[in-house]
């Protein structure tokens, strides 16, 4: 990293209670500062408005992979962590990002995720036939259960093995957190070795017998006579389980508070007939989306908006800020399902846009009807509270009554 440059500073600590709490009013602070401002406490130059974050997002000259001549050796704790996270295409740049998510799009196709639909409205009903008499807490009930599974049948692996997978994604995921301590790097290794031991099995066991599965169909799925690695297929389904199964339960709780809580323009079974549930969809995901922050490394001497970066220099990229930008949306911090929909932030973009953004959205656009139309009732039983997993923002627990 060069040394701390002229640009205007941010003190915020990431995991102060009220930030945890709302973070929106420390982003409008940082936006109104300048293009760039030095986040201190990440001791990094971070963007908040959405043309600098969108632009840098599709900007060739930074991406996620460190130059391999400052890479630091990996330390022999997290060596079972490393052995995942070097093979997933979300930290590697092109060729091998290209190749990556070449075969995986061959896999993961459109067809395959809209056939996911009829299951997932199963899904939502035996989840809500569930349901307690009394208060309860939506998220174990409904939020977390609901992608895990669909992820699960995705790949082809058992439900009743959905406890584990749980418990291993909140593990890996946690060493991208704030508060991530040796604790929490011992559990995420200790977890990718697990997870690594259940899906070999499970890779060896659809090469000898294959399935319709999206495990198989990894397999199969070759360009230009290459196909995946047993490492890079165990990466890959790791991937789509931690990215797209924490961030779905993240959205679906933020989306049920907000629904619960703010004013809104229409009656909410309006705004989740098919006439509207898009634009609901798309509003939840901006307003309060589930991952916040996103880095990039300065792949070579580059400068923006005044400032020059070194190669390995890292940028902090804002992506909920973006979507809050008063530059981009009128009112941003009103909830509007009814507001024309433009790009959002909240999956990325450029060359690693969220792969797993359309069953994200049909997740979403399924599931949320179901439940408001089964518990048209369905209110808070205590306020909304977020939990200290920033970069992530998603609620520790959400207490409801049906």
């Amino acid at each position: 990293m060069s040394a701390r440059p002229s640009l205007p500073v941010l003190s915020q600590s990431p995991t102060d209670p009220a930030f945890v709490q709302d973070p929106y009013t420390a982003y409008a602070r940082a936006r109104a500062l300048g293009p760039l401002v030095w986040w201190q406490d990440y001791a990094m130059p971070a963007a908040f408005s959405h043309d600098v974050v969108t632009a840098l997002l599709r900007d060739r000259r930074f991406g996620r992979e460190i130059p391999a001549e400052l890479a630091r050796p990996v330390p022999d704790h997290l060596r079972p962590f490393y052995a995942i996270d070097d093979h997933s295409m979300l930290e590697l740049e092109p060729p091998r990002h290209t190749r990556l998510r070449g075969l995986v799009l061959r896999a993961f196709t459109s067809r395959r995720i809209a056939a996911l639909e009829p299951g997932i409205t199963a899904l939502a009903h035996r989840l809500i036939d569930a349901f307690p008499e009394g208060p309860f807490d939506l998220l174990p009930a409904f939020a977390a259960p609901l992608p895990v599974i669909v992820i699960a049948r995705l790949l082809g692996v058992p439900e009743d093995r959905t406890p584990d997978l749980l418990r291993w994604s909140h593990a890996m995921v946690a060493m991208y957190q704030a508060r991530r301590d040796r604790a929490v790097e011992d559990a995420a290794a200790e977890a990718a070795a697990a997870f690594t031991d259940f899906l070999t099995a499970y890779v060896a066991d659809r090469r000898a017998t294959p399935r319709d599965d999206l495990i198989t169909d990894l397999i199969r799925a070759e360009a230009d006579g290459e196909r995946l690695s047993t490492a890079e297929l165990i990466a890959t389904c790791i991937l789509l389980l931690n990215a797209g199964h924490e961030a779905t339960v993240h959205t679906i709780g933020n989306g049920v508070a907000g629904l619960l809580t703010r004013p809104l323009p229409l009656p909410l079974p309006e705004l989740l007939d098919p006439g509207h549930i898009d634009g609901t969809v798309e509003e939840i995901l901006r307003h309060d989306p589930p991952l916040h922050m996103f880095t990039r490394y300065a792949l070579e001497e580059v400068e923006v908006c005044g400032h020059r970066f070194a190669r390995g220099d890292r940028v902090a990229l804002l992506l909920a800020a973006a979507n809050r930008d008063p530059a981009a949306w009128p009112d941003p911090d009103r909830f509007d399902p009814l507001r024309p929909v433009r790009t959002n932030a909240s999956f990325g973009g450029g060359l690693h846009f969220c792969l797993g953004a359309p069953l994200a959205r049909l997740e979403l656009r399924t599931a949320l009807p179901v439940l408001f139309r089964r518990c048209p009732t369905l209110r808070l039983e205590q306020p909304a509270r977020y939990a200290n997993t920033y970069h992530f923002h998603g609620l520790e627990r959400l207490m409801v009554r049906a």
